[in-house]
């Protein structure tokens, strides 16, 4: 009896025993199981703003078959675990884009591929749209660039720069003024295209009309278009002079594609003459009769004119005893009111000497001069000037080009303004000032500098750009 109550003991406690350790791992075991169900829910908690935005945001899934989940490499953000791969597809969350407060996600690779391109496909549409067309371009609305592969000729590559404009042989060691190129703001414009150009003007003939700055003009234009000839000896002078300030008409044959460029000097467009006043016979202007060369300018495809140069001299500025209509020579006249004359002048040649059917006509807006200290006989001065004036500079609209544009509106024959004032008023640096002459023939440089004409290559380059960009564009 004692022997079965001893067991019955013993067997009562191990049962206690077993239960109490039962009872002690399912204690255990719910307090894990609480604690893993609360982790839980805070992660639903933190992952249920960003399934708001991918709601507000309306990002999709973009699929494509061409990446595997196994090539897709997967980028785990560091705030939040990995979600569940239920789809099958390679889901990925994106690095947290923080910005402002707000939260971008793009939870696919291809997607953010997707997103890239469309982004950089949406770029390069905006720059199309905002590069016009060259026809509908204002292409004086620019600025300009240095651009080391300028200049596309040189004092050495042209035999057609007289000295007055050969800056470079005349000594002119700082030589960045041949860098720079005029870069229009809104349109991508082409380089000037010497061969092109050539083509163009094929079996035509391309004239010069004005002052010497309008020479500078043609002798670019001679420069540039010489570096597409093969043979050079198939570039010639028709009358075989040499150019020089001295004689003013010429005409350079290019051969090969049987056109000549050509140029014919006038001061002013209108004639200059003498008049007898009082005893004695005077220098006149002529503002209601023609240049006496115009006839010769009859029959040219391309014409460029200009005048402006000369109607700041002291005879045209004074206006006393010199402008001259008919037999009555005028005591005093404006200097404007003269110019507007000879320009409607020059406008009615145009309107009956010049079919538009077969010839263009352009005009060249006044070209500015840099003088400081004075003006070009009274000590002014420019050598000292090496670089471009500070960009920020609004450059000024002269009075003569206003009057030009109102002439040019009341012609019947469409003609284009090549309008180069503003962007040539940065360009104090490109003038000859000393270096306009040889240093051997610089007898009264140090007093009197060109600070008017432009050296070569340079300024004048860009506007035959204009010219040539018209042409191309117009045709």
């Amino acid at each position: 009896m004692e022997r079965q109550r001893s067991f019955s003991i013993k067997s009562t406690r191990v049962f206690l025993a077993l239960i109490i350790t039962t009872i002690t791992s399912a204690i255990i075991f719910f307090t894990l199981l609480l604690k893993s169900n609360s982790s839980n829910a805070n992660f639903q908690i933190d992952l249920s703003p960003l399934a708001s935005i991918n709601e507000t945001t309306n990002l999709h899934h973009i699929s494509d078959s061409s990446v595997s989940p196994q090539q897709a490499p997967i980028l785990i953000s560091t705030h939040f675990p990995p979600p569940e791969n239920t789809s099958g597809s390679a889901k990925i969350p994106d690095f947290d884009h923080k910005t402002r407060g707000e939260v971008k996600v793009v939870t696919n690779l291809t997607s953010s591929v997707k997103v890239i391109e469309l982004t950089r496909n949406n770029d390069e549409e905006k720059k199309k749209k905002t590069k016009k067309r060259i026809e509908e371009c204002d292409v004086t609305n620019g600025k300009w660039v240095y651009d080391s592969d300028y200049p596309i000729y040189t004092n050495a590559s042209c035999p057609f720069i007289d000295e007055g404009f050969a800056c470079q042989s005349n000594g002119r060691l700082d030589l960045d003024y041949m860098k720079w190129r005029w870069e229009p703001r809104d349109c991508d414009t082409p380089r000037f295209n010497a061969t092109k150009m050539l083509e163009m003007i094929r079996g035509k003939r391309l004239v010069f009309v004005g002052d010497s700055i309008n020479r500078n003009q043609w002798e670019s234009m001679l420069c540039m278009l010489f570096q597409a000839v093969k043979d050079p000896k198939r570039v010639y002078e028709t009358h075989k002079r040499r150019i020089t300030k001295e004689k003013g008409n010429y005409s350079f044959r290019f051969a090969d594609y049987k056109c000549t460029v050509e140029f014919y000097v006038t001061h002013f467009l209108v004639r200059e003459g003498k008049a007898r006043i009082g005893k004695k016979r005077r220098e006149t202007l002529r503002i209601d009769a023609m240049d006496r060369t115009s006839s010769r300018w009859k029959g040219a495809n391309i014409l460029v004119f200009n005048t402006a140069h000369w109607w700041s001299h002291y005879k045209t500025k004074s206006g006393i005893n010199y402008y001259q209509e008919g037999d009555l020579v005028h005591p005093k006249l404006d200097v404007s009111t003269a110019f507007k004359k000879a320009l409607q002048t020059w406008s009615s040649w145009v309107d009956k000497n010049i079919d538009p059917k077969k010839t263009r006509v352009f005009f060249r807006s006044a070209a500015p001069s840099h003088f400081r200290g004075g003006e070009w006989n009274s000590g002014g001065h420019c050598r000292e000037a090496n670089k471009l004036l500070n960009q920020t500079f609004k450059p000024s609209y002269s009075g003569k080009n206003i009057i030009v544009e109102e002439v040019l509106k009341q012609m019947k024959t469409p003609v284009t303004l090549l309008n180069v004032s503003g962007l040539s008023q940065y360009r104090i640096d490109a003038h000859p000032s000393i270096f306009g002459a040889k240093p051997e023939n610089r007898r009264r440089s140090q007093a009197v500098q060109d600070c008017s004409h432009w050296c070569l290559p340079g300024v004048p380059d860009t506007w035959n750009h204009f010219l040539y960009l018209h042409l191309l564009h117009k045709r």
